[in-house]
């Protein structure tokens, strides 16, 4: 593919091409049968023409083989028969051996090169495929004879190799013999290497201009192709081409080819293959002069295109850390071009320079501007920017456009260049934080921002790459103004800060925050998101040890991380950024309220520990540590605890359910062995994981921390204990029996973590082959002995409560079976007493034997002494025939 400047203006083709170009095409003419037999007839014999060739060369036998290579000519004068190419390029090198004594052979040699320009003829179609070999030495062959030493020679094999992609089709045609494809020729130069012996040669024409050209003309065409652009890469082309591109040339065409050879090299193969070769002085010195003698002297609208497409290779090459852009010099007048148009310079170079507004200078600016951002990544270049005044140059597009139209630039130009400028300023002013200072960073930024929030008409093109979202709006600007602000803070540089905070900054962000968060309640965005992240950010660091800023930052500033804390957790997944909004919040949660406590209780009253419990539930890995973390130093509120046990979950989960899950998940993936019930296996290692046993005790020096200490930070254990301390062991509500074999275990942490370092210190002496002193050897294993005595005693309680909640279990179970089994006699006595009424009222005998076991009972039932003058009542009803109670 072609560079931008080469797209429009090129120079003047050459001669040969355009009388090609002009050329009409014609119908191709079959010779008859009569001609062709003619022919036939005097068909000269290739190989009497290679041995006549071989003879000795006098003055009759020079005439006498020239007469019989112009018959060669004129029989292959339709194009060269594959079958033929093997002698036929015998003759051609033959010729080229004898052109350095007897120059009456360059003629010849062209004229057959020319005919190697014509398609190739075949008879069948498999004589592609089959003539292969032979057609990938032959034009292997053209390369080689790069070394003819005759200018004519040489140009007309560069021909040869350009009518490859420009093929011309034959006067007439051979019956029976058809052109190859197209692209024949083509894959046989990729598979033949033609292109790494062209480039070879160039070392061959280095003090010839014409044929330099036309060298570099054929490479032009081959560099189109991936597989040509490799072979030229090991033959180092890309510094072979650039180390030459200040040669002279009145005409223009050597640096117009040999970029347009660098940016095919640059599409079609590894840019940082390709910056490494270019990244020596030799390289660098020569692009600087051509680029320098563009932009002072070009003043054709080529001119400027070729200049902008050698400083991309320029700003490819500043990338690579290795390059001497400083030594070379060239990295000081990048600077110096970048800058001076805002900041005033005596350098003779800019004096008197003024950029056009033309749109091939606006991209010079735009491209300047992100040299400046690749410069900054190489710290050897800090110094070059501090004295070249870039973060002045910079500044000066931090300000609003104040008169439209009345600038150089259009209006869509400017708030482009000043997105660029500011974009740029992000990644210069972290490291010239003194020049900042100097220019008043903080306070033209906050102007600025306040102005983006401002109801000043403002219609923003947003059609440039970091005007992105900035369309109608003033988004882009303050998202870039954030970018700047935010590394600025983030250098925690006392004088800074306390500066940016003197002029309020935290309630002005605060009120951006609050702006952008309303506007934005109907459809969030990622830059949006973006904005609200940097600015939580800059909150954090400003408020992170300063109690009065958290002051500042308060109630108002809780009123705006709540509702981020309610986000829906499936939008954490959307891409657009809401996780990092999140992680931001909590940040902001625990730099700027943990620690005041006006802000705490009111976080409180607000039920901010409720959501912070609703997103610990989510169980996301990643931010689990983050909430935990939080909890803990909020616990030192007395009023927290409460709060924590209060919450419920789904399923009505407590908040100690909670924690205790999120253990035994921990220690899955650590691979604690724990039996199926959760109690301890290992007492002498109880909380010792399957990664960390293998990895063994490495013996390290005192200062370094060992494993069991390191393993506390990389895992929430260490943190849920710290909380369930906070709330107490005790009491703890909706917890089963495996809740407290866990919690048995979480209770004794410190304890075993203790041991566990115990247990390190004497592997790392026995590894070390050290033995203590009797009384030091003494006391270790009484440490030892007690460490494991209360991993015991753990799993000895965890036994007790597991036999516990079995007996539990099995006196529920005798009170359930002892309740089922009265309501199944309950069942059975009913039955019974219908089955008696069923008999009384069917069968009258029953009916009368109840009737006798009636009485019997009444009279049972009465007393045997009767006091005097007694009245007895009958209890019979007369008429009645029924036993039925009533």
């Amino acid at each position: 593919m072609s560079s931008p400047a080469g797209s429009e203006v090129a120079p003047a083709p050459s001669p040969a091409l355009s009388h090609l170009a002009g050329r009409e095409k014609r119908r191709p003419k079959l010779v008859s049968d009569r001609d062709l037999r003619t022919s036939q007839l005097k068909s000269v014999d290739l190989n009497r023409v290679i041995k006549l060739l071989e003879d000795s060369n006098s003055n009759d036998e020079e005439e006498r083989q020239l007469e019989t290579l112009k018959k060669v000519m004129k029989q292959y004068e339709t194009g060269l028969p594959l079958k033929d190419l093997a002698q036929i390029f015998k003759i051609l090198n033959l010729c080229a051996e004898k052109i350095q004594d007897q120059e009456a052979f360059i003629e010849p040699t062209c004229e057959i090169l020319k005919l190697c320009g014509l398609p190739f003829l075949k008879k069948k179609l498999s004589d592609e495929v089959n003539y292969t070999p032979v057609t990938l030495e032959s034009i292997a062959q053209l390369g080689y004879l790069m070394r003819v030493p005759s200018s004519q020679v040489r140009i007309q094999i560069c021909k040869c190799i350009i009518s490859f992609y420009h093929p011309e089709p034959p006067n007439k045609q051979l019956a029976g013999l058809h052109s190859t494809s197209a692209n024949y020729k083509i894959q046989m130069a990729e598979l033949g290497g033609l292109a790494e012996t062209l480039v070879l040669s160039l070392a061959l024409v280095e003090n010839q201009l014409a044929e330099k050209l036309w060298v570099l003309k054929a490479l032009q065409h081959l560099s189109t192709s991936g597989v040509n652009c490799k072979l030229m890469m090991k033959a180092q082309a890309a510094s072979r081409i650039c180390s030459h591109l200040n040669d002279a040339d009145p005409s223009g065409q050597l640096l117009f080819r040999s970029s347009e050879i660098l940016w095919n090299l640059l599409e079609n193969m590894s840019k940082e293959e390709i910056v490494n070769q270019l990244s020596n002085l030799e390289c660098i010195y020569a692009l600087k002069e051509v680029f320098v003698n563009l932009l002072m002297h070009g003043f054709r609208h080529y001119d400027r295109q070729l200049r902008n497409d050698l400083l991309v290779i320029a700003t490819l090459i500043a990338e690579n850390p290795g390059a001497p852009m400083i030594e070379s010099g060239f990295t000081k007048q990048l600077i110096l071009l970048a800058t001076f148009s805002e900041v005033k310079s005596h350098n003779p170079l800019v004096k008197g320079f003024k950029l056009t507004y033309s749109y091939e200078d606006f991209e010079l600016k735009k491209l300047l501007f992100n040299m400046v951002a690749v410069l900054a990544k190489d710290l050897c270049s800090v110094q070059l920017l501090n004295e070249g005044k870039v973060v002045l140059a910079l500044f000066h597009y931090v300000k609003p456009n104040e008169k439209p139209g009345v600038h150089d630039w259009s209006a869509a130009q400017y708030e482009e260049l000043q997105l660029h400028a500011i974009a740029t300023l992000a990644s210069v002013a972290p490291l010239l934080v003194d020049d900042y200072m100097t220019c008043q960073g903080n306070t033209r930024l906050l102007m600025f921002l306040e102005w983006c929030v401002g109801q000043d008409p403002f219609f923003g093109q947003g059609n440039c790459f970091h005007g992105a979202g900035g369309r109608g709006n003033k988004l882009a600007q303050m998202r870039y103004s954030l970018r700047v602000l935010r590394p600025v803070v983030s250098l925690c540089d006392e004088a800074v800060n306390l500066d940016l905070c003197d002029q309020g900054a935290i309630n002005q962000l605060l009120d951006i925050l609050k702006h952008i968060t309303n506007k934005s309640k109907e459809k969030e965005d990622a830059i949006v998101l973006e904005i609200q992240t940097d600015i939580l950010l800059i909150l954090s660091t400003l408020c992170e040890n300063d109690l009065h800023r958290k002051e500042l930052f308060g109630c108002e500033g809780v009123d705006i991380l709540i509702p981020f804390m309610k986000m829906d957790p499936n939008k954490l997944y959307s891409g657009l950024g809401h996780n990092r909004l999140l992680f931001t919040t909590l940040d902001s949660l625990w730099c700027c309220v943990m620690g005041c406590y006006i802000a705490e209780d009111y976080f409180l009253e607000k039920e901010g520990i409720f959501l912070l419990l609703d997103l610990l539930a989510l169980k996301q890995k990643n931010i689990c540590n983050l909430i935990l973390g939080i909890l803990v130093e909020f616990c030192d509120n007395s009023k927290t605890a409460s709060h924590i046990n209060t919450w419920r979950g789904k399923k009505d989960q407590t908040a100690a359910s909670l924690l205790i899950h999120l253990w035994k998940q921990e220690e899955l993936e650590l691979g604690v062995k724990h039996d199926q019930d959760g109690r301890i296996v290992d007492a002498k290692k109880p909380l010792v994981g399957s990664f960390q046993e293998q990895q063994g005790v490495i013996p390290m020096p005192a200062n370094c921390p060992s494993i069991a200490i390191m393993e506390v930070s990389e895992n929430m254990r260490a943190k849920i204990y710290s909380v369930l301390c906070k709330l107490g062991f005790e009491n703890l509500p909706g917890l089963s029996a495996k809740d407290f074999v866990t919690l048995a275990i979480i209770r004794r942490y410190l304890d075993f973590k203790v041991g566990e370092v115990w247990s390190e210190i004497c592997a790392e002496l026995k590894e070390e082959t050290f033995r203590p002193v009797t009384p030091d050897e003494e006391a270790l294993k009484v440490i030892s002995e007690a460490s494991e005595n209360v991993g015991k005693m753990v799993a000895t309680l965890q036994t007790e409560m597991l036999e516990s909640q079995q007996h539990q279990e099995l006196q529920e179970e005798e009170k359930v079976y002892s309740k089922i089994q009265a309501i199944h006699k309950q069942r059975e006595m009913v039955n019974k007493s219908w089955e008696n009424f069923l008999t009384r009222t069917s069968n009258y005998e029953a009916l009368k034997k109840a009737k006798r076991l009636q009485e019997k009972s009444i009279d049972a039932s009465r007393s045997k002494s009767r006091p005097q003058n007694a009245t007895l009542h009958t209890t019979e009803i007369k008429g009645l025939n029924t036993t039925m109670e009533r």
